[in-house]
């Protein structure tokens, strides 16, 4: 539809119209400029100006009072609770204006008018991960666990990223494993694993075995490599029975195969018939420069798969590896057989085995004979008396630097049948 535009008024009309609606577009966009302007401002008085510019704008007076709170060196709570509530009361749709002022209520001491201000901005936003995290975490400090324990897990089960604080808190707040269970973690491997991670990291492992076993409970398949955290905590703290149960049961979860040895050895994968899981109870190996390992199925002793190690001649190496914990009975012999075979070991310093206590450093150790240059396959064995406080041996391939001016190591070494056995030895030997 046409507008007329016959005579010389109706053309003025429409022409002033089009000016009045350009000016005032003009002045909003201004005052809509300088407004955002002042509000980037880091004076406080010009933020207050652009702020009043803009008195519909949420945003605003959210942002005004977030800068009052957190001066840290003229910090004005009462104001920045003023323009939290401006900022709520032109944008009540905002959850997130609900959370700031919570914070600021209860940073000025006012539990009742937080908590309300946490539920308005959940009753805004109900499948925010985000508020129900914040709100748990304010119930929690009001010691109101039942509730706290509900914000929490519906946080964790919106938005997983979550569940790693939800954890240590919810910890932090009574230390119940119980509670942390039945309340907090949802009923998946994931959280479970991670919880026992936590556990694990803050050196606490009998409840990271409740959750353990809350988690085998429910026969969920998972990662062998996602024990080996509980493990070593349990190796650090020589708990030798959890340690070997919290193994086979990751073994089992994990889909692996783990006969008992016919020799009843107590070292696992002592024939290397499968790669290194480098962790838990399996032989661990660190990648240095100098040194290469691979594994050889011929001329193995008894036709077993054997461990090389290839060394080139770079650097006078200090070689710990490969090895792997064990875990033993204090007060027992124990007998350690290997093979061992070397081709061209340079220096007087070769290859060793050594057995000994990781977390005692004054218990017994056994260290065996030196091989240098070339030697076929050797059967080396040794006998060796747990002490009393002895729960865990490492058994390593050992090579300590060379003190010698020409000391490159080089040369291949390789390694077969592992085994380490309670000694027959054992009823006579006098305990230590």
């Amino acid at each position: 539809m046409g507008i007329p535009l016959e005579n010389t008024r109706q053309r003025v009309v429409l022409l002033v119209v089009a000016f009045v609606v350009a000016a005032i577009l003009i002045f909003q966009a201004g005052t809509t400029w300088l407004a955002d302007h002042r509000l980037e401002s880091d004076n406080l008085g010009l933020m207050e100006r652009g702020a009043a510019l803009v008195p519909g704008n949420g945003d605003a007076w959210d942002r005004l009072g977030r800068v009052r709170q957190w001066d840290f060196v003229n910090s004005d709570l009462p104001g920045a609770i003023a323009d939290y509530e401006k900022a709520t009361g032109v944008n009540p749709r905002s959850a997130y204006f609900w959370m700031d002022l919570a914070g600021a209520y209860e940073a000025a001491g006012d539990a009742s008018r937080a908590q309300d201000a946490y539920a308005h901005a959940e009753s805004v936003y109900p499948a925010s991960a985000e508020v129900a995290f914040h709100y748990g975490n304010f119930l929690l400090r009001e010691q109101k666990y039942p509730e706290a324990y509900r914000e929490l897990q519906r946080a964790v089960r919106a938005d997983p990223k979550f569940l790693p604080l939800a954890i240590s808190r919810t910890w932090r707040s009574n230390e119940d494993v119980d509670q942390l269970l039945t309340q907090v973690l949802p009923a998946d491997a994931d959280a479970y694993l991670q919880a026992v991670d936590f556990f694990a990291s803050i050196r606490q492992a009998d409840p990271a075995l409740a959750v353990w076993q809350r988690l085998v409970s429910y026969g969920q398949p998972f990662p062998l490599r996602r024990a080996f955290p509980l493990l070593d905590e349990l190796i650090r703290e020589d708990r030798a029975y959890d340690a070997r149960r919290v193994w086979r049961e990751a073994l089992v979860a994990a889909g692996m195969p783990h006969p008992t040895p016919a020799n009843h050895s107590l070292v696992c994968n002592g024939d290397f018939a499968r790669d290194f899981v480098n962790g838990g109870l399996d032989w661990r190996w660190n990648d240095r420069s100098g040194a290469v390992i691979g594994f050889d199925s011929d001329p193995a002793p008894h036709g077993s798969r054997s461990l090389r190690v290839d060394f080139g001649y770079g650097s006078n190496l200090a070689v710990d590896g490969p090895f792997q914990y064990v875990p033993v009975e204090p007060s027992r012999v124990y007998h350690f057989h290997g093979y061992m075979r070397t081709q061209e070991i340079t220096t007087e310093s070769g290859m060793r085995f050594a057995i000994g206590d990781p977390n005692h450093a004054e218990a017994a150790s056994l260290i065996t004979d030196n091989f240098t240059g070339s030697h076929p396959w050797t059967a080396v064995e040794g006998d060796l008396a747990t002490g009393s406080q002895t729960h865990f041996l490492a058994v390593r391939l050992l090579r300590v630097p060379s003190r010698l001016f020409d000391n490159k190591l080089g040369g291949t070494v390789w390694i077969a049948d592992i085994s380490l056995v309670l000694s027959n030895a054992d009823a006579v030997w006098p305990s230590q």
